[in-house]
């Protein structure tokens, strides 16, 4: 049976995605694994590597095109297949033949949202162009200052599709930072590059899920989904905005493991080379603005997740202990939960614990 070839969804609510590159021509033969495609989001171009091994045929977008999320762009045909003949109709209004269940799928969640222009040889990404029209219709505008409402309006609504709440503790970082410069001494990379405190933390938040399984869950279709697996998304910027690379199955990895699949994530990231599973099947998810000496922010929720950890940069402080001022390490956590999923309480305690591993990391939890 043909393998149809569909515009994939790679970021949380998007709707469409732009075709940079085809890597095989129409007729061409393609294995399956190989990279047929290049896509543009609003983030990041990624490569897509094929899902069937067959005949590059029936291609319905061209390079430059932008494309609704689940319709059908070309087919991989078996010998002696054809293009099918069956007929699709797709949120553009164009006709794709016989797409799956998961394109159909994929067609029924964009026809929820608005639809969005196809068919047009686009210079811009998707989140390019709908920025330039808003600064078009505000320019158009005798209102000063439109712009800025439009955008803010756009934040407010994404901010407010997700009832956050937010909790912060503060954290005595000694152990943390003893146990960084401990892992360096033996010699733990191999690679000779250092472990940061996001890779530590990567391992402790999945200490601290495997207790609060509520906290690795998600909402979806107005219930609470748990997961079997712990995989923590890390949130790193690149030229284009922000992606969340994922390290699965975190709590089963060693530290030296975790760093090495981040330095990984990152590297595709900042390449541009990301893969679908890369950013797919993400539980929880961790963002560090510490490198750039933020003490303390609050994170969005990076839904369906049902939280996300704020991290802020370990800095001395003068602190109480024991009737005395003494100066120690201390970094600042703030936790963001999706209140569907997550209850204060329930977060309270998370956080508590999660401060008690990072506190104490060698005592078993």
């Amino acid at each position: 049976m043909a393998t149809s070839v569909i515009m994939p969804a790679l970021e949380m609510a998007q709707e469409t995605g732009k075709l940079v590159t085809w890597y095989k021509r129409e007729g061409e033969a393609v294995t399956k694994g190989e990279i047929l495609m290049a896509i543009e989001t609003d983030k990041a171009v990624i490569e897509i590597e094929a899902e069937a091994s067959g005949t590059l045929g029936g291609v319905r977008a061209k390079e430059g095109d932008v494309v609704n999320v689940g319709q059908v762009i070309a087919w991989l045909l078996a010998p002696g297949e054809t293009v099918p003949t069956d007929v699709v109709q797709t949120v553009s209004g164009r006709q794709a033949t016989g797409a799956p269940a998961q394109a159909r799928a994929g067609v029924a969640a964009a026809a929820a949202q608005k639809p969005a222009t196809t068919g047009e040889r686009a210079l811009l990404s998707p989140k390019a162009r709908r920025l330039a029209a808003e600064r078009e219709a505000a320019a158009s505008s005798d209102e000063p200052g439109q712009v800025w409402r439009i955008m803010a309006d756009r934040v407010t609504a994404s901010w407010t599709s997700v009832p956050h709440f937010f909790l912060t503790r503060d954290v005595d970082a000694t152990a943390i930072a003893a146990a960084r410069a401990r892992l360096a001494g033996q010699g733990a990379n191999a690679a000779g590059e250092s472990i940061t405190y996001t890779d530590q933390l990567v391992a402790l938040v999945a200490r601290a899920l495997r207790k609060h399984p509520r906290l690795n869950a998600s909402w979806a279709d107005g219930t609470i989904r748990y997961h079997d697996e712990i995989n923590i998304g890390i949130a790193t910027a690149v030229e284009q905005g922000l992606v969340v690379p994922v390290v699965h199955r975190a709590d089963r990895l060693s530290i030296p493991d975790i760093a090495a699949s981040r330095r990984e994530l990152v590297a595709r990231a900042k390449a541009g080379r990301l893969q679908p599973a890369d950013l797919a099947q993400g539980t929880f998810t961790i963002t560090n603005l510490g490198m750039f000496g933020i003490d303390a922010f609050n994170a969005i929720v990076n839904a369906p997740q049902a939280a996300i950890l704020a991290v802020g940069r370990i800095a001395d402080r003068v602190v109480a202990h024991e009737g005395r001022a003494v100066v120690r390490p201390r970094m600042t956590l703030t936790l963001s939960c999706d209140h569907r999923v997550v209850d204060g309480a329930r977060g309270a305690e998370f956080l508590r614990d999660l401060a008690g591993i990072i506190e104490h990391p060698d005592v078993s939890s």
